[in-house]
């Protein structure tokens, strides 16, 4: 991981953005569409051809659906019946047909061969993708794409394919074919990736050191000492994903596109309400438009509305994983939400700020520690830990490590926050502003690349989807 991080920093990404600002304007959306392949097929080279079977499946169901739309309905929505039948199937398939037949297989009766196959990377998002194009060219939300090569372009586009945001057809389909690159857009786009970089190499990795360290000493650590773990973790999740959408929307930038913001300081919320409103955007955005309205979103009553919202936050938890704690984790919030939503509310709005900030971060770390164990009888100890009061305070060996990365702690906590948009939007005007922000650049490459050579701690907590 670590040499590949380096690779891409250094080989691959220069030798692309300069072959793609030197060919002409006509070919550019050719030679990326290649470029991403060969990004994706860097590792597994088999899925590049399954990746070119969605996009072929999806482009072919989309000219149809727009040939049909307003010949013959029917016609046109088998046709996005057909689109998101293959995309859903091969995502269960590769996703989730051990964890079905692992299921299955625990009832009396039931004897399946188990199944065990590798996961694509990134096919969550890329499947997702594909599906709303062809939604929104049935909906007449976006035209349709005719050019194979463009529509691959969107499909595969590596800037963030494997690690999102969840880029819809309709936010990119004028970029596609009318995108302009400028200088400011490409210094835009440096100055991103440097914070993404930045977020993901300093702050997530060093993070995810702190509660590895902690996590290993299980229940030596105290009550404490579980609860300063985890928020690590917490900080490590954060950083990491929001580092990569950062690195992914600078590298559109420096592309000539624009991608959606898909993080918005999500641990400054008042309620989980709010958190969800800033976390994972991108996602978010999706299962609104293409799960819970189309269900009937709040417009059928309560009681149904109720059932829309477990939905929807059940496939939110599968989504993330074929793993129960997964689901129970997108239950968690569902319900979480819905209580909020119809009892909890008003209360919320009268209390002070900091209680609202104290409810929203209790839920959300907890949260967390559904999210990370998979073993139900690790997630059972742990919360356990967290809540035994009566026994040790913090261990020796949490609190050594706890005070050996306070000040990274710290840090974290501070660039969680919008503070430092603030300080920056004083100094923006200032006219050594250009000297500043390429000093901070190349301060930032400097140290992440000395990071990356001297430790192989570099995880990539998203790979699963």
């Amino acid at each position: 991981m670590v040499f590949s991080s380096l690779l891409f920093l250094f080989l691959y990404l220069p030798i692309v953005l300069a072959i793609y600002y030197a060919v002409p304007y006509k070919f550019r959306n050719l030679f990326l569409f290649f470029a991403n392949l060969v990004f994706y097929g860097w590792g597994e080279p088999v899925f590049m051809l399954l990746m070119i079977f969605s996009t072929i499946v999806d482009y072919t169901c989309g000219y149809f659906i727009d040939k049909y739309r307003t010949k013959n309905k029917k016609i046109a929505k088998s046709f996005l019946i057909t689109s998101i039948i293959i995309n859903l199937s091969l995502l269960g398939f590769f996703k989730y047909a051990g964890f079905i037949t692992d299921t299955l297989n625990a009832i009396p009766f039931f004897s399946l061969p188990q199944i065990s196959v590798p996961l694509p990377i990134g096919i969550s998002f890329y499947t997702f993708q594909t599906m709303s194009y062809s939604i929104d060219v049935y909906r007449d939300d976006a035209p349709v794409q005719k050019n194979i090569i463009t529509f691959g372009t969107y499909v595969a586009l590596f800037p963030q394919l494997i690690a999102g945001p969840i880029v819809r057809y309709k936010d990119i389909a004028y970029q596609l074919d009318h995108r302009k690159e400028t200088l400011s857009d490409f210094t835009k786009g440096v100055k991103l990736f440097c914070i993404g970089m930045g977020k993901k190499v300093l702050l997530a990795n060093q993070m995810g050191l702190m509660w590895d360290t902690i996590r290993e000493s299980g229940e030596l650590n105290g009550w404490l000492g579980s609860w300063i773990g985890i928020i690590g973790y917490t900080f490590q999740i954060y950083f990491d994903f929001s580092g990569y959408s950062d690195m992914a929307r600078g590298l559109g930038n420096m592309f000539g596109f624009e991608f959606l913001k898909n993080f918005d300081y999500p641990y400054i919320s008042k309620s989980i309400t709010e958190f969800w409103r800033r976390w994972h955007i991108s996602l978010g955005t999706w299962f609104r438009e293409y799960v819970y309205i189309p269900l009937g979103g709040n417009r059928k009553g309560v009681f149904r509305q109720i059932i829309n919202l477990l939905i929807v936050w059940f496939l939110t938890g599968f989504w993330h994983g074929a793993s129960y704690n997964f689901i129970i984790w997108g239950l968690f919030y569902g319900v979480l939400l819905i209580i909020e939503k119809f009892i909890l509310k008003k209360w919320l709005d009268k209390s002070p700020a900091f209680v609202q900030h104290i409810y929203s971060l209790f839920f959300i770390v907890f949260g967390w520690v559904i999210f990370y164990f998979t073993d139900m009888s690790q997630l059972g100890e742990f919360v356990v830990s967290l809540f035994s009061f009566g026994g040790i305070v913090i261990g020796e060996s949490a609190l050594a490590t706890a005070i050996s990365f306070l000040p990274l702690l710290v840090i974290a906590g501070i660039a969680s926050t919008p503070l430092g948009t603030k300080l920056y939007s004083k100094v923006k005007n200032h006219k050594l502003r250009v000297l500043l922000e390429t000093a901070f650049c190349a301060l930032i490459l400097t140290l992440c690349t000395a990071s990356l050579v001297n430790q192989s701690y570099n995880p990539f907590l998203y790979f699963r989807f």
